[in-house]
């Protein structure tokens, strides 16, 4: 069991990540891809993955360091991530020799290379994961983060209706709100977390299977990883694409997936193939339904996604 220890600063001071982390994503996503059992919902993921990582040998250098039982470094997982991958990656990258020796050292294998701290083998492995993030997690993107924003939208409601003890009460099924004490009930391992005022950081995930999870190192920024609904998960993608395509139109459904990172008018109709004046209508219509948001800067108008819209992108 994890027991969490908070103060009335630390409730005040707790917060819910922006998104899903891309490097817990990322390492998590490798747990559940090795070990089928924890949630077979996810075949169809799995099987795509895997193809996709076929004849990628370097994969194994990540899978060594990130096994999918038991201990596994914090720096692969630094604070920065949340700023994106880019910068979590360079984070992992910029690891001090002394914190990756000791982190290292609790492994039962540590990877040849990476215990000296070596650049060159730093820089391997951060190719290595950007490699297998192109696979295993940019073409669910969609996916994840509808899951993801639907989740923040319901912590967002419970945090205006109840506060954040209110948020921190029903967080999840396994985790318990007590006295100032937050305890995660099917933890591996029995721990306790003093906060001491720092506050924590809720971090939603796609791929957190089963028990949240929390940084070995306590004096590290605390954090809390919890698993998200996943709104039926990756299986089934092709037929929720055709069923959104029948609910909007195959255009305006194709117009939301351009829109998914954000595009300008002129983006979305020279990447569908149609008129300026044609994707400004179906823009126009997606926004009166609530699915997509337009902000003018000067003469452009850039869109993006609402929760909802990212929703109907996932299929059912």
């Amino acid at each position: 069991m994890l027991r969490i220890v908070f103060s009335r600063d630390d409730v005040a001071r707790t917060r819910v990540a922006p998104g899903a982390d891309p490097l817990w994503e990322l390492v998590l996503s490798l747990h559940l891809l090795r070990r089928p059992s924890l949630d077979p919902v996810l075949a169809g993921w799995r099987g795509g993955v895997r193809e996709g990582l076929r004849g990628v040998a370097e994969i194994r250098s990540f899978a060594a360091v990130n096994p999918s039982h038991g201990y596994f470094p914090d720096f692969l997982t630094p604070h920065d991530g949340i700023e994106g991958l880019d910068a979590g990656l360079d984070a992992v990258r910029s690891t001090p020799k002394r914190r990756l020796r000791r982190e290292l050292s609790l492994m039962t294998s540590p990877p040849p290379g990476l215990p000296r701290g070596e650049i060159p083998a730093l820089v391997q492995l951060t190719g290595v994961m950007k490699r297998y993030q192109d696979v295993a997690i940019t073409p669910y993107l969609p996916q994840i983060r509808a899951a993801v924003e639907a989740d923040r939208a319901h912590r967002a409601r419970t945090m205006l209706d109840s506060g954040a003890e209110g948020l921190l009460a029903g967080l999840h099924p396994g985790i318990q709100w007590s006295d100032g004490v937050l305890e995660v009930s099917n933890y591996p391992s029995e721990r306790e977390l003093r906060l001491d005022g720092r506050g924590i950081l809720l971090v939603p995930s796609f791929f957190c299977c089963g028990a949240a999870i929390t940084l070995v190192d306590p004096t590290l920024p605390p954090v809390l990883v919890y698993p998200v609904d996943r709104l039926g998960g990756l299986a089934g993608r092709a037929s929720g694409e055709a069923a959104l395509a029948a609910l909007v139109g195959r255009t305006r459904a194709q117009v939301l997936d351009v829109v998914g990172d954000g595009a300008l008018t002129t983006e979305v109709a020279r990447r569908l193939g149609i008129s300026p004046a044609a994707a400004s209508q179906h823009t126009t219509v997606l926004r009166n339904a609530g699915l997509i948001l337009s902000r003018r800067d000067r003469n452009t108008v850039r869109h993006t996604l609402t929760p909802l819209g990212r929703a109907l992108l996932t299929p059912p």
